[in-house]
């Protein structure tokens, strides 16, 4: 057998044209190439004992060893290269996009069948075929067998001699930023879930079996999305600050039980997180100096607050056995998550110590119905006794009896309704205790404002009236004097009839100290109005601008109470 020639590649035109130089096939296996990509891609997968380049392919061998020194670049590349002709098929691939494809030489396949024929996702389902129509960049994500992602670039060679015809593809794993997108979908679809909660689904429960439908959806999710086992929920008392607990899986009986309050010294990791309203990643729990053992062999933890309308009201906290188990992303979709646990906590209102059954919603319903026709009757009581002069003495005092009987009912279906409510749904302590047996007018023309007035303000224990304009406002205001007198006024900065400073200047001729609190709207105050009232004497705080929070009214209204001087007895409380 004769011995196998040395292998030498040409670059030139094509075999048609002039001849080799003499000898030069004789001696050697010439193997040609029309152009230095090909040559590239030969020279990549086959082993030449020289290069030979015809006189007029002198910029081809310029370009070829600029590729040369390319390729030992791309080679070093994180992402997958390839370069394909105009069938897909691969002529040349760096290391990466081998390793991917997991054999060694991929030279020749077709670019899809040398990753697994992976599913092409989208957006562009023909990238390739739109690059070279185009000649312009296209992308797409490729899903392999193994469940692996791919982000294909591919990109047209251009040839200034004809039509494109190669393609430079480059291939980046997303695998992790697409996992992360996936689950992040899946917490938010969780979080839906764990909110809708209907009506009809919670009616007929118990306290008990409210929180344990919600326990049970929370773990759900927990093991089974986030793949946390160890799992400790505490809610945070806002009068005694402690954090009680709520649900505990995992834990020790005696870290479960442990009396832990809002506190950032002496109350471990969850009362430092209650008490910043920051997520603590403790990764190493044998050296971190704030952490309380809460599982026996625990060596790293995460918590996070539950927020609720920018307050905390409660912590989340996740163990596990191995040191450093948990990451920025982890904490990142237990943040997410969280959002959820503190809307549902809300939406089934397990803040409370106890809640209320359906016997004392339906009191409450009726009673916001009533509400407001009842202060029509007396709004309209009031003006009569105010327009008319010269009524008669039996008249006006039917006119103050029906005053009285109005308040009568409201008082009535309140205590009607306390007497109904099942012991557990009143809170043992009233966390707004200053407010009980307040009396307060609300004055605006939005009748919603004043529907939600008598709701709010009643539940906290306030006697609540209202009017919708100014007039309306100082008539009621001197009817009440002197036995019911009201001890807070909350009127819109403007009024149907005046504005919320004209309303001040009159009722300053009726009381001694105007406890008046002002609601705006967000920059609107074209008058002037609340410079001019607090020039009159308005509370530095007594200003409300809506939407606003029920707790910010309350500490408002409490607030000006305070700065209220004292006031002697009326009639009704000296008897």
């Amino acid at each position: 057998m004769l011995p196998a020639k040395p292998k030498i590649l040409a670059i030139r035109p094509s075999s048609s044209d002039p001849a080799l130089p003499a000898g030069l096939a004789e001696q050697y296996e010439v193997i040609e190439a029309n152009n230095s990509l090909r040559a590239l891609a030969r020279l990549a997968r086959e082993q030449f004992a020289a290069v030979y380049v015809a006189g007029e392919f002198v910029d081809e061998a310029v370009q070829l060893g600029r590729l040369s020194t390319n390729e030992r670049i791309l080679e070093a590349m994180p992402d997958g290269v390839a370069l394909l002709d105009s069938d897909g098929t691969v002529l040349w691939a760096n290391e990466c996009l081998r390793h991917w494809a997991n054999r060694g030489n991929i030279i020749g396949e077709t670019f899809y069948r040398a990753l697994g024929n992976p599913e092409i996702l989208g957006p562009d389902f023909s990238p390739f075929s739109t690059a070279l129509s185009l000649g312009q960049a296209s992308s797409s994500t490729l899903k392999s067998a193994d469940g692996r992602y791919f982000q294909l670039h591919a990109a047209p060679v251009l040839d200034e001699r004809g039509p494109t015809q190669q393609l430079v593809v480059s291939t980046r794993d997303v695998t992790p930023e697409v996992l992360q997108q996936h689950k992040l979908v899946a917490l938010h679809k969780a979080g839906r879930e764990l909110t809708d909660i209907q009506p009809d689904e919670i009616g007929g429960m118990t306290t008990e079996q409210r929180a344990a439908l919600l326990k049970s959806n929370i773990m759900h999710f927990t093991k089974d999305l986030l793949k946390f086992d160890v799992v400790e929920i505490r809610l945070l008392d806002q009068e005694t600050l402690e954090l009680k607990p709520l649900l505990s899986d995992g834990m020790d009986d005696e870290a479960a039980n442990r009396a832990l309050f809002a506190s950032a010294d002496g109350n471990g990791v969850t009362g430092f997180v209650a008490a910043t309203k920051k997520s603590y990643l403790c990764e190493d729990t044998t050296t971190d100096p704030i952490y309380i053992q809460g599982v026996q062999g625990a060596k790293s933890s995460l918590t996070v607050p539950l927020v609720w309308h920018d307050e905390v009201i409660g912590t989340f906290n996740v163990e596990s056995p191995s040191p450093r188990a948990f990451n920025e992303s982890d904490l990142l979709f237990l943040e997410i998550f969280c959002r959820d646990v503190a809307a549902s906590l809300n939406t089934l209102d397990l803040l409370a110590a106890q809640q209320a059954d359906t016997t004392e919603e339906t009191v409450v319903a009726i009673h916001s119905a009533v509400a407001l026709p009842i202060d029509q009757i007396l709004n309209d009581a009031v003006n009569i006794l105010e327009t008319t002069i010269g009524l008669d003495a039996e008249v006006v005092s039917r006119l103050k009896h029906i005053l009285r009987n109005a308040r009568d009912i409201k008082q009535v279906i309140q205590e009607v309704g306390r007497e109904l409510a099942p012991a557990e749904a009143i809170p043992a302590e009233h966390p707004h205790h200053k407010l009980i047996g307040k009396r307060v007018l609300v004055v605006d023309r939005d009748e919603a404002v004043l529907q939600s007035a008598h709701k709010i303000l009643e539940s906290t224990g306030c006697i609540v009236e209202t009017a919708p304009t100014g007039r309306e406002a100082s008539s009621m205001v001197r009817a009440s004097m002197p036995d019911a007198s009201y001890d807070l006024i909350l009127s819109a900065i403007k009024l149907p009839d005046m504005s919320a400073h004209g309303l001040m200047c009159k009722l300053q001729g009726m009381m001694s100290s105007v406890p008046l609190i002002l609601m705006s709207e967000i920059g609107w105050d074209p008058d002037h109005t609340l410079p001019k009232c607090r020039e009159k004497g308005l509370h530095p705080r007594a200003i409300l601008v809506k939407p606003f929070r029920v707790n910010q009214l309350l500490s408002i209204m409490e607030c000006v109470l305070d700065a209220q001087p004292p006031c002697p007895p009326t009639m009704a409380q000296q008897a």
